[in-house]
């Protein structure tokens, strides 16, 4: 029972309560005192003169109503301006109107203390307004304390009666043939990603690439602007034949966008978005060498690794540019470059980006260094190649923008006339990641986005579409190329490694020992309660957790790794292992704690958590001993050390006279006071504490503690010797004994305490030793595929362990050796695989960036290569990267890929996926074509809005908030018990992960129950989930991954059948397909001359009586007819008809295949049961053809909502012949427009921004663009002008 903030005062009513008007009262305002005519109806207002919110005493409340009910009758009703969840606008008569601004507080402020949720209330005895909970019944004033109750039959008269609603329309027919339908036509046919053959469209100059090139289908339906740039160094190239065709183009449309400039003042820079292995390098190299015949002799060159320095200098000797230098800034020291000591006056500077925010002890930065380079005006190249590690410049909220972000930001702004160059192959993926790319001019002055966050928040809502959509304008602008190396000839198999049973105990173990540990841990802590509970303890805790068990999954995959590996190695092929992670720290760890010869190989997993406890393992504070008698003594002397002004001898001739401070005076001076005096010799304030007499001065002892003089003989006993050194008096002595005592009971507990903490931890230990864990996989490979002798190790890693010639034991060395330097080994191992010394090469995700083990033409070793991933990235962009090291131009042989996953969560689902990208790209898999889910690959991205919302659903339907959506695996419907079973279990199991927190045991009626909470950050988090599921034993393990991804895919299968899946592009399927008359242009780019045009199509999607027919012959000849095939009608009526359908059972068993008169065959499958229940096949073939034909007939002219559909002549659904509307060519200086557009559209599904892709069926011409719903064209065409007249 709430009680209002301030209660109003009581609102004394002006004498007497007059009408007034149509109706009204008049009250006195409570604020200002003034006399207020309130509207009839109204109880709550505000006084346009003090602003006080305020509230109709409820004695007015009855004379209120029954005017305002009188004057509802006699006058009009005032249309409602307000909506009606808002309480109804105040409205005051006699008073001035009031200010736009006044107004609009009139409008959101509640009566004071006023709770909306509650029932307000008059107190019978103080007539205070009080706020009172829906059903409660009996309660105190919180003003007066007496006790009330409510009276519901008096409680109505306070309340207008609600008025009752009018009868609803005629209930509508649903014709639910046309719902399903309308759906179909709102998904749309999915596009997988597929990709065309690349040849440049204007550019004739230079041979053939030397491997087949290809080019997403999106992209290719675009052509880029015309090539105006003449290259100096065209001759050279032609008759070197140094670079390809596609290289060249490149250089042209660069070097072309160069010459512009963006309507902020800098110049434009260009984007190569090749994927790995096309020939980026040459193509820089090219690029660095047509700017240099033009004068432009500096160039600077940003890169992820310095060993890529030499790629460097290899690329620009291929392209004749020996002249050139390449200097690697990481071995130049921090003054100017061109002064007399360094004398770098010309060529390409090349660092990494980690160089880019190094600076020296003494403060000077390399960035600052770069610049007073270039000097002003610098109008050379600045190529920040691999440019996605420059990404999170706009990071996720709450995390912190990277300085390498901010540092390119930086560059780019201090050399405003650079020729810059973005190249990347993942770059344009993640939009996020976009953020330092300024030079594209794709936001900021001049464009549709004020900024970057404006132009990320259209993307985000746009969807994986707009992504395409954004790569196609920017392809068109004459600023990006896109190829990518066909996978054709490549193979992959997806192979299953499951746990060997060995592995598969190992890790059940180690599950339930991280699980005690947390424990173990989480009550150590409880003992230290004083301490404030240690967030760095756990944040330690589980980021070992993860480690420790993606090291187990990766150790699981050695056998099969080494088994294939071998077996490849036989049929004459050679062998390339990827890796992610090396183990290397712990390697060191080791070495430096148990020296550098071992009997065994590390096992990472074991020192990882030995480590963990070691540093982390919470011990109370080891207590300090007391040394029995030294100890009375030091304790007195700490006490009279504390003492002022007294010397530590115990005879003292002189002290301080001290005096009580008075009260007027403050401690400070009081203390000065006495240190002045005591400076002063003064023996006369000495006098014995015991008889208060002066005599006998020289004989007084001093206690050492209380400071206190006493006269020997004064003492009881008296003190007959001669004492030397400290004394004190018995009353101190007696003291300083019980306090030691009690003391030394206290650290005798203290040190139990901590030796009973220390022996738990030397425990655990213990048995971390005693667990039997998997070695070092990198080790453990190398090991078993002959040692280092016979295995490239390209990582970043400093030393490594080898078995020792006698195969007893292993020793620690170093990875390079007195002749070749720690930079340069990884590049001296890839010489060795490339040049066949070396069959086999593993390479880590550090070491590796950008170096090519492919079967190279120009190598010595070109035997096939055979790609094993022992770890993919968790992003299929990142493992495609990865693949690109054997997969690049000039290959002999295309490499063989085998994707190794364990049966533990989520890893088979995730090399799926990369397998899907694979085939998209053009490899072929081994044998059979795997049944793999045939989604749009955005759709599995487990970190995407629907894997959040599936988290949530699922963790609320396991802590019983919610039910479960879907069946949990394992478990049925018949059987409530097994799915409640499930429920504890996987309770039990996120508790012993750490997502459900504070847990209780319930006892009573629901005793044994866990209760708890799981906090909002991890509601969400999807990687968090996956990462830590990993530390449960298998068999739950893969059961609530299983949940959680049936109830993904519940969710993409709703938005999908709701018209809300962002399936990317959209294909537009129809018999014939013919562009009607000339396309428009409705809008032109000033820079480019690029232009957005708009194309209307017509479609017929209608299917004849004949070829219906034709296809169900086909089927029962072949004998691949089921008895069930055959026509249908539906078994109910709408406007007087029935549909037609033909069915016919489809590939997936128990699913039929439905084509319609009048859209062709449909996007979704039923079932046989959703068959039957909605149609009825017909027997008579003759009923079924005048059927069929009149439905094609009619479907030509009206939709399938009859001729009195709501949206008139626009609406589509159903029609056989269709007209679209698409937007083509440029899309996003028009966007904002376009979306303004969209939003008054009456259906939900004209207001998504939709991306399709459609060929004309007789010249096969292929635009994508964005579809405008007939409904909108209109008022897109008039925004676009209004847009086209101002940039005119």
């Amino acid at each position: 029972m709430s009680q209002p903030s301030a209660p109003p005062p009581p609102i004394a009513p002006a004498p007497p309560p007059s009408t007034v008007g149509a109706g009204g009262v008049q009250v006195r305002c409570a604020g200002c005192k003034l006399i207020l005519t309130v509207a009839p109806g109204v109880t709550e207002f505000v006084c346009p003169t003090c602003q006080l919110p305020q509230m109709l005493p409820p004695e007015l409340m009855k004379v209120q109503f029954k005017t305002s009910a009188a004057a509802a009758a006699t006058t009009p009703p005032p249309p409602p301006s307000y909506s009606p969840s808002l309480p109804p606008p105040p409205l005051i008569l006699p008073a001035p109107p009031p200010s736009s601004q006044q107004q609009q507080q009139q409008q959101h402020v509640p009566a004071h203390g006023i709770d909306p949720t509650k029932i307000q209330v008059p107190c019978a005895h103080c007539k205070a307004i009080l706020n009172v909970p829906h059903g409660l019944a009996r309660f105190t004033c919180p003003q007066c304390n007496v006790d009330l109750a409510v009276d519901l039959s008096k409680l109505k008269q306070f309340y207008q009666p609600r008025p009752t609603p009018p009868p609803p329309p005629p209930p509508e027919e649903i014709n639910e043939v046309a719902i399903e339908v309308e759906r179909e036509e709102d998904e749309g046919g999915l596009v997988g990603e597929t990709f065309t053959d690349y040849r440049p469209p204007k550019l004739s100059i230079g041979p053939p690439h030397p491997d087949p090139i290809v080019e997403t289908s999106s992209l290719s339906a675009v052509q880029p602007p015309e090539p105006t740039y003449d290259l100096t160094i065209r001759d050279d190239l032609e008759s070197s034949k140094a670079l390809s065709c596609l290289q060249i183009e490149t250089l042209v449309y660069a070097c072309q966008r160069h010459l512009q400039h963006l309507p902020t003042g800098t110049r434009a820079g260009f984007f190569v978005g090749d994927g790995a292995g096309v020939g980026k390098g040459r193509t820089i190299a090219g690029l660095i060498w047509e700017n240099w015949h033009h004068g432009r002799r500096k160039s600077l060159w940003i890169s992820v690794g310095s060993d890529l320095k030499f790629d460097a200098r290899r690329d620009l000797d291929d392209v004749g540019a020996n002249c050139i230098e390449v200097h690697a800034l990481n071995k130049l020291p921090y003054s100017k470059l061109d002064s007399k000591s360094v004398g770098i006056k010309e060529g390409v500077v090349f660092l990494t980006y980690s160089s880019l925010i190094a600076s020296s002890e003494k403060g000077r930065s390399r960035l600052l260094q770069l610049v007073q380079w270039c000097a002003s005006g610098f109008d050379g190249l600045v190529i920040f190649d691999e440019c996605h590690k420059a990404k999170n410049l706009v990071p996720e909220a709450g995390s912190q923008p990277t300085r390498t972000g901010e540092a390119v930001l930086d560059l780019q702004a201090r050399l405003p006339e650079a020729r810059v160059v973005y190249c990347s192959a993942t770059g344009a993926s993640e939009p996020r990641n976009m953020g330092y790319m300024v030079r594209l001019g794709l936001w900021g002055a001049g464009t549709s986005f004020i900024n970057f966050r404006d132009f990320l928040n259209a993307l985000e809502k746009g969807g994986v579409g707009a992504l395409e959509l954004v790569a196609m304008d920017m392809k068109a602008r004459g600023m990006y190329v896109c190829r990518t190396l066909s996978y054709k000839g490549a193979e992959f198999e997806v192979v299953e490694a499951p746990l060997e049973d060995e592995m598969m105990e190992m890790y059940k173990k180690a599950a339930e020992f991280w699980a005690e540990l947390r424990v173990e841990l989480l009550s150590a802590s409880a003992v230290l309660s004083n301490e404030k509970p240690n967030s760095q303890l756990w944040r330690l805790y589980w980021a070992s957790h993860q480690r420790f068990f993606r090291h187990m999954c990766m150790s699981a995959k050695v056998p099969a790794t080494v088994r294939l590996a071998k077996q490849a190695l036989n049929e004459d092929k050679c062998v390339v292992i990827g890796l992610q992670s090396t183990g290397e720290a712990r390697t060191e760890e080791a070495v430096t704690k148990y020296g550098l010869e071992l009997d065994d190989f590390i096992s990472g997993p074991r020192e990882l958590l030995l480590k963990f406890v070691e540093e982390n393992y919470p011990l109370p504070e080891k207590p300090e001993p007391l040394q029995g008698e030294e100890s009375v003594k030091e304790l007195q002397r700490k006490r009279h050390s504390a003492t002022p002004g007294v010397s530590i001898k115990g005879r003292v001739r002189k002290v301080a006279k001290w005096k009580p401070a008075s009260d007027g005076e403050s401690d400070e001076e009081s203390d000065t006071d006495s240190a002045h005096e005591s400076t002063e010799s003064d023996d006369e304030f000495q006098i014995c504490d015991i008889c208060n007499c002066e005599e006998d001065r020289k004989k007084l002892l001093q206690c050492s503690c209380c400071s206190q003089l006493f006269h020997p003989a004064c003492l009881v006993p008296p003190v007959m010797e001669i004492v030397t050194g400290d004394w004190s008096c018995h009353s101190c002595k007696e003291k300083t004994e019980e306090y030691l005592q009690a003391r030394h009971a206290y650290l005798t507990e203290l040190l139990k305490r901590y030796e009973a903490a220390m022996e738990r931890k030397t425990k655990i230990l213990e048995i971390i030793r005693t667990l039997g864990l998997p070695n070092n996989p990198l080790d453990d490979i190398i090991d078993q595929l002959g040692g280092p002798e016979k295995v490239s190790e390209i990582t970043g890693r400093r030393g490594m362990l080898v078995r020792a010639a006698s195969g007893k034991g292993v020793t620690y060395q170093a990875r390079n050796t007195k002749d070749i330097t720690m930079e340069m080994v990884n590049m001296h191992e890839k010489q060795l695989f490339m040049d066949g010394k070396k069959l086999v090469a593993i390479i880590s995700e550090a070491g590796s960036a950008g170096v090519s083990l492919q079967a190279d033409r120009r190598a010595t070793n070109q035997k096939r290569r055979v790609h094993l991933t022992l770890e993919l990235p968790w992003s299929a962009d990142r493992a495609i990267q990865q693949f690109g090291r054997t997969h690049r131009s000039n290959q002999a042989s295309a490499p063989e890929y085998r994707l190794l996953f364990t049966n533990l969560g989520g890893e088979r689902r995730f090399a799926s996926i990369v397998a899907k990208r694979l085939e998209s790209l053009g490899a072929l898999t081994q044998g059979d074509r795997r049944a793999g889910p045939t989604l749009s690959f955005g759709a599995y991205n487990y970190d995407s809005a629907y894997g959040k919302r599936a988290l949530v659903v699922m963790y609320k339907g396991i802590m019983e908030q919610d039910s479960l959506p879907v069946v949990p695996p394992g478990c049925s419907s018949e059987k409530p018990e097994t799915i409640q079973d499930f429920i504890v279990k996987a309770k039990a199991a996120l508790v012993s992960v750490g997502i459900v927190r504070d847990t209780v045991l319930a006892n009573g009626k629901d005793s044994g129950k866990l209760s708890g909470r799981i906090v909002d950050s991890d509601m969400h988090d999807v990687g968090r989930f996956l990462n830590r599921i990993l530390g449960l034993p298998p068999d739950i393990q893969n059961r609530l991954f299983e949940l959680f991804i049936s109830i993904l895919d519940l969710l993409i299968q709703n938005a999908r059948i709701e018209g809300n899946l962002d399936s990317g592009i959209v294909d537009i399927k129809a018999n014939v397909i013919e562009l009607q008359g000339t396309p428009k242009t409705v809008h032109e780019d000033q820079m480019s001359g690029a232009s957005t045009v708009l194309f209307t199509f017509t479609l017929d999607r209608g299917v004849t009586w004949e070829s219906a027919s034709t296809m169900l012959d086909e089927k029962q000849k072949d004998g691949l007819s089921s008895a069930n095939d055959g026509f249908y009608e539906s078994r109910r009526e709408w406007l007087g008809r029935r549909h037609f359908i033909l069915a016919f059972e489809s590939s997936a068993s128990g699913m039929y295949k439905i084509v319609r008169p009048a859209v062709g065959e449909s996007i979704r499958e039923m079932t046989l049961s959703e068959l039957k229940n909605k149609y009825r096949k017909l027997s008579s073939l003759e009923k079924a053809r005048s059927g069929w034909e009149d439905e094609y007939e009619v479907s030509s002219k009206q939709c399938m909502h009859g001729p009195n559909c709501k949206l008139g002549d626009y609406c589509q659904t159903g029609r056989r012949i269709q007209e679209v509307n698409v937007l083509g060519g440029i899309i996003l200086p028009v966007w904002g427009t376009i979306e303004k557009a969209l939003s008054k559209q009456a259906r939900q599904s004209h207001k998504r921004l939709r991306v399709v892709r459609i060929e004309t069926t007789a010249d096969n011409r292929r635009i994508v663009g964005l579809l405008v719903p007939n409904a909108a064209v209109e008022s897109v065409l008039q925004d676009l002008a209004w847009v086209q007249d101002i940039d005119d």
